[in-house]
This record gives structure tokens, C-alpha cells and sequence, in this order.
């Protein structure tokens, strides 16, 4: 289905920004023939699905998104600008944290959410070059252009590879601070080495070997966050 134009009414509220936000990251989830659907926006946002249902209507109204029956929601062309907009700053704020303020990876998220809605254009420009203008942020998603293109590049994950093949993380999906901190305690980051030893059968745990030394158990839903590159094509991290 096209993406709709159009121009958008009303200066977008931080909750707008929210739901614009969710919306774009769930599409990338949804089939093609299909639009996101109100019980997900609701699951994802933990709201109930009449506070998503008002909200969609606001955005429809605004132009922001496609909303049919039987069908879900799409975001137009207005609605993916703002959408693109909000990550850039995300992750820019997230790469900003960490390379100049201390922050480590499992802290940035929450402060980012909060500041990403009060920085102006400027501001994210600047503090992008100052960062050498990476292009990935410190949990490896890329972030977007200043025109809101942004390379998704499809990677392999974890628990999907075959054992004894070498590969480099490249990027950790949505974890909790809490599994991004064991992460970092057992010596798993961006760029590291890992080698799948062993997986239990039926889904079970995986046995990786961390840069060539440590041998550690890991969760196959986490695996499944872990997104990777072969050895040869990622010798450091993004950021």
C-alpha cells in the first residue's frame, strides 16, 4: 500500500512522538498486507487498547498515520519523518552519553527516552559531529540520516548460527539494563568474538566462547537479541 503524504496540522506532542516511534519499530515487525495492530501498540506501550484507539484517531486526524479496519496502522510520509527524527536523536543521545559522560550501555536508554523530545536539530547535529558522526549507536542499531534514511542491514542471530563458526556482535536488540549489565559482566560487547560451542536441544541454552577464553551459558531468547557479523567483516565495534 502507498505511503501517504501530507501535511501535518498541530506542532506533535511528546506522546505523539512516542506512539510515532513504536509504530515505525513494529512495522519493520508486520507483514507487508498487514498494518500494526492495536493490541501490539497496546502490549508494547502498556496502555490499555481505548487509550490506544483515542490516540490513533489524534494521529489519523493529524495525518500522521494510515488507520483502516481489519487492515492497522501505517505511518504516512509526515508521520516516518517525525518517527525518524525521534530515533536519530535517540541514539545520538545514547552515543553521546557513553562516549563523553560515563554512561554505560544499560543506563542510556531511559535518559535518552526522556531527552530525545526536548533537543533542537542543532543541538543533535552537534553533538553528532563532536562524536565523529558514528553511525551506529552503543548498542549497534544505525542511526538515521538528517533526511531520515537509515541502513537496516538484516543480520544473523546467536542462536541461529551453526556451532564453531567465529563471529563479531554487531548489535544487541531491545534487552533490559538488567540483561545488557550481565552481558557486560561476562565480557560481552559490541565487536566481541564469540564461537557457539554447544546449544541444548528444543530451544535450550547456548555454550559460547567469549574471545577465545570464557566459556558461558546463554539463554536462547537472548541469543536471539545478539545480532552478528562473520569475524572477518567486523574487527571492532561501530561506536
Amino acid at each position: 500500500m502507498p505511503r501517504p503524504s501530507a501535511t501535518v496540522k498541530t506542532a506533535p506532542s511528546r506522546a505523539w512522538e512516542d506512539y510515532l516511534k513504536i509504530i515505525y519499530k513494529l512495522e519493520s515487525l508486520t507483514p507487508a498486507n498487514k498494518g500494526v495492530q492495536t493490541k501490539d501498540l497496546a502490549e508494547r506501550l502498556a496502555v490499555s487498547k481505548a487509550s490506544v484507539t483515542n490516540m490513533l484517531k489524534k494521529l489519523a486526524e493529524e495525518a500522521l498515520i494510515q488507520h483502516e479496519p481489519y487492515y492497522g496502522v501505517r505511518l504516512t510520509d509526515s508521520g516516518r519523518k517525525i518517527a525518524m527524527k525521534m530515533i536519530r536523536n535517540h541514539r545520538i543521545l545514547e552515543s553521546y552519553l557513553v562516549a563523553r559522560l560515563g554512561y554505560s550501555w544499560d543506563e542510556v536508554d531511559e535518559e535518552a527516552e526522556t531527552l530525545e523530545h526536548f533537543l533542537s536539530d542543532k543541538l543533535v547535529d552537534r553533538m553528532w559531529n563532536d562524536l565523529g558522526q558514528p553511525t551506529h549507536d552503543p548498542h549497534g542499531s544505525p542511526i538515521p540520516d538528517v533526511d531520515g534514511h537509515i541502513e537496516n542491514k538484516p543480520l544473523p542471530a546467536l542462536s541461529h548460527l551453526e556451532h564453531n563458526t567465529p563471529v563479531r556482535v554487531a548489535r544487541i536488540k531491545n534487552r533490559s539494563p538488567e540483561e545488557l549489565r550481565y552481558l557486560a559482566s561476562i565480557g560481552l560487547h559490541l565487536g566481541s568474538r564469540i564461537v557457539v560451542k554447544n546449544q541444548a536441544p528444543f530451544n535450550g541454552p547456548l555454550l559460547i566462547e567469549i574471545d577465545g577464553a570464557q566459556l558461558h551459558a546463554l539463554d536462547h531468547r537472548m541469543g536471539l537479541a545478539i545480532h552478528v557479523t562473520p569475524a572477518h567483516e567486523a574487527d571492532s565495534p561501530h561506536v
